[in-house]
Formats: structure tokens, sequence, C-alpha cells
């Protein structure tokens, strides 16, 4: 993967109401292979459940730190990767996207 694939996201900008949709719309834009690079203060796990909820495999999660006040996570979008047991059919619709947005368009 080249550097010009990992796109930056820093959480710690985005007002918490509107967080969570940022992100998602953020990932529903990259295309398969790409990386956004989550920065954040704390960390997210209902985020990561949400995450793993609405498009199962098809995001991959690695943490690159993981300490108190700095936690950076890279979601790598994985079109190619076997749905999760219970993932919603939205998230793996067509081989990989139901056709919302003009990314990877995993969800609706």
């Amino acid at each position: 993967m080249s550097d010009n694939a990992v796109h930056p996201f820093d959480a710690r900008g985005v007002a918490k109401r509107f967080r969570h949709a940022a992100i998602f719309g953020a990932l529903e834009s990259l295309e398969d292979g790409e990386v956004m690079r989550f920065v954040n203060d704390h960390d997210p796990l209902p985020l990561l459940n949400q995450i793993q909820q609405r498009y199962g495999n098809q995001v991959g999660i690695h943490y690159v730190a993981r300490e108190p006040g700095n936690i950076v996570i890279d979601f790598t979008i994985q079109l190619g990767a076997p749905a999760a047991v219970g993932a919603p059919a939205a998230a793996v619709a067509g081989g990989g996207g139901c056709g919302g947005g003009g990314g990877h368009g995993c969800c609706s």
C-alpha cells in the first residue's frame, strides 16, 4: 500500500454529536484497499462495535497506538473480505457494496 492511500481523520476536531456520522461518511468515501488513519483522545469501543455491525469484515480495524490520550486506529477497506456472521445484508450486497455513496458504498 502506498502512503497516498492512507487518509488522516482526526476525530478530536469534530463535534461529538456529528462524530459517528462523519466517520461513517469518511469510511464510505474510501475505495477498496484505502486506509483511514483515525486519531482520537479516547478508545472508541462503541464506535468500533457499530463499524463491525454495519460493515462486517469489509472494514479492517488495526490499532497503531493504544495508550491513554493517544488512540490511533487504521481502518482498512477490504471489499474482498468475507462477511462477518450476522453482518447486515447491506454491508455485503453486490460483492462488496450496496452502491450507496461515491466510494466503496458499503452502506446506504
